[in-house]
Protein backbone atom coordinates (compact mmCIF):
# COMPACT_ATOMS: atom_id res chain seq x y z
CA UNK A 1 0.00 0.00 0.00
CA UNK A 2 2.86 2.27 0.69
CA UNK A 3 4.41 1.60 -2.42
CA UNK A 4 1.25 2.87 -4.40
CA UNK A 5 0.87 5.96 -2.06
CA UNK A 6 4.22 6.86 -2.67
CA UNK A 7 4.17 6.48 -6.80
CA UNK A 8 0.95 8.41 -6.74
CA UNK A 9 2.55 11.03 -5.25
CA UNK A 10 5.61 10.92 -8.15
CA UNK A 11 3.09 10.54 -10.78
CA UNK A 12 1.33 13.42 -8.93
CA UNK A 13 4.28 15.20 -9.29
CA UNK A 14 5.44 14.61 -12.63
CA UNK A 15 1.56 15.69 -14.04
CA UNK A 16 1.88 19.29 -11.84
CA UNK A 17 5.46 19.72 -13.29
CA UNK A 18 6.21 23.52 -15.51
CA UNK A 19 4.69 23.13 -18.78
CA UNK A 20 6.47 26.18 -20.90
CA UNK A 21 3.99 26.88 -23.25
CA UNK A 22 4.87 28.23 -26.82
CA UNK A 23 5.98 31.62 -26.04
CA UNK A 24 9.00 30.32 -24.04
CA UNK A 25 10.35 30.44 -27.14
CA UNK A 26 9.76 33.98 -28.13
CA UNK A 27 12.92 35.55 -29.25
CA UNK A 28 13.55 39.76 -29.08
CA UNK A 29 13.51 41.04 -32.72
CA UNK A 30 14.22 44.28 -32.11
CA UNK A 31 15.71 46.55 -29.35
CA UNK A 32 16.42 49.65 -29.06
CA UNK A 33 17.29 51.64 -26.26
CA UNK A 34 19.12 55.33 -26.31
CA UNK A 35 19.56 57.12 -22.90
CA UNK A 36 20.98 61.04 -23.26
CA UNK A 37 23.60 63.04 -21.42
CA UNK A 38 20.37 64.77 -19.35
CA UNK A 39 19.23 61.41 -18.40
CA UNK A 40 16.74 61.19 -20.86
CA UNK A 41 15.81 57.73 -22.40
CA UNK A 42 13.95 55.65 -24.92
CA UNK A 43 13.17 52.36 -25.37
CA UNK A 44 11.71 49.79 -28.00
CA UNK A 45 11.24 46.13 -27.92
CA UNK A 46 9.64 44.06 -30.17
CA UNK A 47 9.37 39.94 -29.68
CA UNK A 48 8.48 37.00 -32.45
CA UNK A 49 5.00 36.58 -30.47
CA UNK A 50 4.16 40.22 -31.09
CA UNK A 51 5.11 41.67 -27.47
CA UNK A 52 5.65 45.37 -28.24
CA UNK A 53 7.21 47.70 -25.39
CA UNK A 54 7.88 51.58 -25.74
CA UNK A 55 8.66 54.22 -23.42
CA UNK A 56 10.16 57.62 -23.34
CA UNK A 57 11.16 59.26 -20.24
CA UNK A 58 12.86 62.59 -18.45
CA UNK A 59 15.63 61.63 -16.09
CA UNK A 60 13.89 60.39 -13.11
CA UNK A 61 11.19 62.85 -12.87
CA UNK A 62 8.50 61.26 -15.39
CA UNK A 63 8.49 58.43 -18.48
CA UNK A 64 5.37 57.58 -20.49
CA UNK A 65 4.89 54.33 -22.90
CA UNK A 66 2.63 51.47 -23.45
CA UNK A 67 2.70 47.73 -23.48
CA UNK A 68 1.14 45.59 -26.08
CA UNK A 69 0.33 41.60 -26.25
CA UNK A 70 -2.03 39.11 -26.63
CA UNK A 71 -3.36 37.76 -23.23
CA UNK A 72 -3.56 33.83 -23.21
CA UNK A 73 -7.02 33.88 -23.80
CA UNK A 74 -6.67 35.88 -27.26
CA UNK A 75 -7.69 39.43 -25.78
CA UNK A 76 -5.18 41.90 -27.56
CA UNK A 77 -3.76 43.67 -24.24
CA UNK A 78 -3.00 47.43 -24.39
CA UNK A 79 -1.26 49.17 -21.53
CA UNK A 80 -0.72 53.04 -21.83
CA UNK A 81 1.35 54.51 -18.59
CA UNK A 82 3.03 57.49 -17.51
CA UNK A 83 5.19 57.84 -13.92
CA UNK A 84 5.50 61.04 -12.93
CA UNK A 85 6.30 62.78 -9.04
CA UNK A 86 2.56 61.65 -8.37
CA UNK A 87 2.87 57.79 -9.12
CA UNK A 88 2.17 55.46 -11.77
CA UNK A 89 -1.12 55.86 -13.89
CA UNK A 90 -1.50 53.27 -15.66
CA UNK A 91 -4.31 53.30 -18.62
CA UNK A 92 -6.32 50.12 -20.30
CA UNK A 93 -9.77 48.38 -20.81
CA UNK A 94 -7.97 44.98 -19.46
CA UNK A 95 -8.11 46.82 -16.23
CA UNK A 96 -10.64 46.97 -13.06
CA UNK A 97 -12.91 50.02 -12.80
CA UNK A 98 -13.97 50.93 -9.71
CA UNK A 99 -17.98 50.86 -9.05
CA UNK A 100 -20.08 53.98 -9.35
CA UNK A 101 -20.56 55.84 -6.74
CA UNK A 102 -23.95 55.48 -4.59
CA UNK A 103 -26.51 58.30 -5.79
CA UNK A 104 -27.22 59.04 -2.04
CA UNK A 105 -23.21 59.55 -1.37
CA UNK A 106 -23.12 61.70 -4.31
CA UNK A 107 -25.97 63.86 -2.84
CA UNK A 108 -24.03 64.13 0.45
CA UNK A 109 -20.77 65.13 -1.04
CA UNK A 110 -22.30 68.01 -2.81
CA UNK A 111 -24.34 68.90 0.21
CA UNK A 112 -20.60 69.05 2.28
CA UNK A 113 -19.21 70.91 -0.38
CA UNK A 114 -22.22 73.33 -0.83
CA UNK A 115 -22.13 73.99 3.14
CA UNK A 116 -18.87 73.98 3.93
CA UNK A 117 -17.99 77.33 4.61
CA UNK A 118 -21.62 77.56 6.59
CA UNK A 119 -20.46 74.51 8.79
CA UNK A 120 -16.63 76.29 9.30
CA UNK A 121 -17.85 79.22 10.31
CA UNK A 122 -20.40 78.19 12.78
CA UNK A 123 -18.34 75.95 14.68
CA UNK A 124 -15.35 78.42 14.72
CA UNK A 125 -17.50 80.87 16.88
CA UNK A 126 -17.60 78.56 19.74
Amino acid sequence: MLKIIISLMFIGCKLAEYQPGPEADAKINTYESEISPDGSHQLTVETTNGIIIQEQGVAGFQASGQSLYVAPDGTPIQLLYTADEFGFHPQGDHLPKPPPIPEAILRSLEWNAAHAKAEYQRKSKH
